[in-house]
């Protein structure tokens, strides 16, 4: 049975709010390598001073977001933060636009941007999130309950989840194709794209080490360890299950794996409730990323 945990719900948004301005500065950075596509003299005259003032606005934003609200602050700050961001937001716009990238194909360089600006980042402010609650790591996501098993169950789970997370996956890939009134057609996903596209073998271990040792660990702390507990203890805890999964599905962003993530989420947040240990989720994300990794290096190796 899982323990109660001491989130704030304040702390919660200002997490989330931090993790997902983070989210679009990280899709905005890569656009400052690139010179305007289009526009002449005037775009290359406006991209740089656009880009600092997204930039600019998003970073105020994080600011005011990272300090501890009060009460009667709560409105005031929130309102500062809702313009600061938007003014960052249709600024960034005008710059990916103006650079051209919009429809570029994603690089391993694009993607490691992005994945360490949500993940990564992500990781830095459950840091900050802790310590606001004057929390530790093993007393927050239960590390010293029985660690071994913990981690053993995890690995298990994820050797039995495989081949029906494959089995899922071709599944939906054939309905979409088979789809008689929707054109919808399965897309290379970003990870497989990546993967393709560089050719150098310290890239392609950079890849693997984060997708196995990062993501797990900075997503699970997120959905299944502040998350999922915070939304059940608040009295939802149908709505804590199935909501943190399909965002978990959702911020994954293909259509394909929509289906086998959600139901990985579900026993991921199982595996969490019967072991009260977060290493259990973690050790089984990590395992299923990593053998999925393994998949793809056979395929680009060997055809496999």
């Amino acid at each position: 049975m899982l323990s109660a945990k001491p989130w704030k719900p304040d702390a919660i948004l200002r997490l989330l709010m931090s993790v997902f301005i983070c989210i679009f500065a990280g899709a905005l950075l890569p656009c400052l390598w690139h010179r305007p596509g289009s526009g002449g003299t005037m775009a290359a005259k406006i991209f740089f001073p656009l880009a600092a003032i997204s930039i600019g606005s998003l970073a105020a934003a994080l600011v005011l977001i990272g300090k501890p609200w009060q009460l009667e602050t709560f409105e005031r700050r929130l309102i500062a933060v809702m313009i600061l961001f938007s003014v960052g937001f249709f600024a960034g716009a005008w710059v990916e636009r103006l650079s051209g990238t919009r429809t570029a194909a994603a690089p391993l360089g694009r993607m490691m941007v992005s994945t360490l600006s949500f993940q990564g980042v992500g990781l830095i402010f459950v840091v900050r999130f802790l310590q606001e609650h004057q929390v530790s790591w093993a007393e927050g996501f239960g590390f010293r309950n029985q660690p071994r098993r913990a981690v053993l169950l995890g690995f298990l789970i994820a050797f039995v989840f495989l081949p029906v997370g494959w089995g899922l996956q071709q599944a939906c890939g054939q309905l979409m194709t088979h789809l008689p009134h929707f054109k919808l057609h399965p897309e290379e996903q970003p990870a497989i794209q990546a993967l393709r596209l560089s050719a150098s073998v310290w890239n392609r271990f950079a890849f693997g080490a984060v997708a196995v040792l990062l993501v797990p660990f900075a997503e699970e702390m997120l959905f299944r360890g502040i998350l999922y507990p915070a939304i059940k203890q608040a009295g939802f805890p149908r709505l804590a299950l199935w909501g943190t999964s399909l965002l978990f599905a959702a911020v994954h962003t293909n259509v394909v794996t929509f289906v086998p993530l959600t139901v990985l989420a579900l026993l991921l947040a199982a595996l969490y409730e019967r072991t009260n240990n977060l290493l259990a989720p973690i050790a089984a994300h990590a395992m299923f990323n990593a053998m999925n990794f393994a998949s793809l290096l056979a395929q680009e190796y060997w055809g496999v």
